[in-house]
């Protein structure tokens, strides 16, 4: 009881700081989920890099039009088709006073390849780092990258002195649950400060006056707030206690948008949405079937595929806030063909002879690993495809977690999944970014995020010969060609790009980008 009484006071302690009134230009927003790390290697996940690019800068970024422009490097150029060589901005500090050398950017490129991080596939090309002076630094690859500047504009470089001190100079690995002090610390050149952090509760910022830029914004304080609960999220910007909600739950934009003083924002995302099955192993860890796995026969993935519903998806659970897909990338990337991106139709009688066919003419029963807060209405959609499925037979179990313990659980070294939901936008804005990642076979860097282990050599080899072609039409055909195998072996299950909604009071002005990433440096507040 006293324990109790305990929460209960803490919950009140909570909601009458929230509700407290805000310094001036102090910023207060909220998401239904934590960034769960400081350490902007720790996952590849938009939302933890997003947050930590207020923090850490990369040596290019992308503007408000998302294309690349200078940022920690003032210049750069290729002395050879495999160097690039950076020359880095003079008089930058880091927050705690240290200055910024190439021996930071050797240090951060060298960590971020190394054990525990998760965007190693970012310097999957990298043959070598060299700093050449205190000001310059070349990056060599192993074959010409045309695309290296966009794939690391996701990079944050951190202070070498700092993580060496604080004994950080490894990557804490968030799938087996690791901390060090770069999890809850920070110590980056970019606009804000970390003042505070209370995981899946608050994170606070403060501006950096000594930050190298010219200053869009007007804030001094930020309070960034975790508020699970739908509900109290949308009662917290209704109230006043918030100013933005990042994340809106589909069946309140209208309301919202309606509600005097708000206002909503939408635009179509990069970001698509799929479902994914363990093709890998000779049994599922998850499942009643024994001694085989259904997911290594294409007519069972095909009968997944056949079995699930995209329109209704997209009416019913989403209410139309996505639009619904055949292919593994989105309007807006590089690659993506509106004649390469054919939709699924619904088809039972199909779905059903082909289980049939394959062995499983009364189906069989499997777990469905999901978030439940990480992407709009993520557990809703797993759902409602749980039970498109128990129309040809499938007994889907769904086990639904906060995104700390699903990312662990599926993305860990043995990928402990059978059937799964993830998301991606491709950092690059790229086709390469989602096939090097999603669908080429597991292999270093390669296929990290390729959970149910998908394989097929034509498209490996596809793969690569993309990384290099420069030739815009060669490369398009190349890309069409890897998509097509993919699609014939029904590799995964894509469903939509979901559509970013934000809702912030009216007098907030922010930039809302299309890869859902929240710059704050754009934020302004009207007192």
């Amino acid at each position: 009881m006293r324990r109790r009484h305990a929460a209960f006071a803490a919950a009140l302690l909570a909601g009458a700081a929230l509700a407290a009134p805000a310094p001036a230009n102090t910023f207060r927003w909220a998401n239904d989920g934590d960034a769960n790390s400081m350490d902007p290697y720790a996952r590849n996940e938009t939302f933890l890099l997003s947050f930590n690019a207020n923090i850490y800068e990369p040596l290019v970024r992308r503007n408000r039009e998302l294309k690349v422009e200078p940022a920690l490097a003032v210049r750069w150029e290729q002395p050879s088709p495999t160097v690039w060589r950076f020359h880095l901005r003079p008089n930058v500090r880091f927050h705690d006073g240290t200055p910024f050398t190439a021996d930071d950017v050797a240090f951060s490129i060298q960590r971020a390849r190394g054990p525990g991080s998760n965007i190693q596939a970012y310097f999957a090309t990298v043959k070598e780092v060299r700093k050449v002076d205190d000001l310059t630094v070349e990056v060599e690859t192993h074959r010409p990258n045309p695309i290296f500047l966009e794939e690391i504009t996701g990079f944050g470089i951190m202070s070498r002195h700092w993580a060496e001190a604080h004994n950080a100079t490894r990557t804490a690995d968030l799938t087996a649950r690791e901390e060090n002090f770069a999890t809850r610390n920070a110590n980056g050149t970019g606009p804000f400060v970390l003042v505070s952090r209370e995981p899946d509760r608050r994170t606070v910022l403060r501006n950096n006056p000594e930050w190298w830029d010219r200053p869009e914004h007007n804030l001094t304080r930020v309070e960034f707030n975790v508020i699970a609960n739908d509900a109290t999220r949308v009662a917290a910007l209704i109230s006043g206690e918030v100013d933005m909600i990042y994340t809106v739950p589909p069946q309140d934009t209208e309301r919202l948008s309606r509600t005097a003083g708000l206002r909503v924002l939408q635009t179509p995302e990069l970001r698509t949405i799929f479902l994914g099955m363990d093709q890998a192993r000779d049994e599922l860890l998850k499942s009643d079937v024994r001694g085989r796995n259904p997911f290594r026969d294409v007519r069972v993935r095909r009968a997944f595929d056949l079995a699930i519903d995209r329109e209704a998806i997209r009416s019913r659970v989403m209410r139309g806030q996505a639009r619904p897909t055949g292919l593994m990338i989105g309007p807006g990337i590089n690659g993506w063909t509106e004649a390469a991106d054919r939709v699924t139709r619904p088809d039972l009688d199909q779905a059903r002879r082909l289980m049939a066919e394959a062995g499983y003419p009364n189906g069989f029963g499997v777990t469905m690993d999901c978030p439940n807060d990480r992407y709009v209405n993520d557990e809703a959609i797993c759902t409602a495809v749980a039970a498109m499925l128990a129309r040809i037979g499938v007994r889907v179990t769904l086990n639904a977690q906060t995104r700390a313990r699903y990312f662990a659980e599926i993305l860990g070294p043995r990928y402990n999944t059978s059937f799964y939901m993830l998301g991606w936008t491709p950092a690059t804005y790229d086709a390469h970014n989602a096939l090097f990642n999603l669908m080429a076979t597991r292999q270093g860097p390669r296929g990290v995020f390729n959970v149910g282990g998908y394989s097929n050599p034509r498209l490996d080899a596809l793969v690569d010969q993309i990384a290099v072609e420069t030739d815009r039409e060669k490369r398009q055909a190349l890309i069409d060609e890897a998509m097509r195998i993919h699609a014939e072996d029904v590799g995964h299950l894509p469903l939509h790009q979901q559509v970013v909604v934000w809702a912030t009071r009216q007098n907030v002005e922010l930039h809302q980008p299309a890869d859902n990433y929240f710059p704050l440096r754009f934020v302004r507040v009207r007192q």
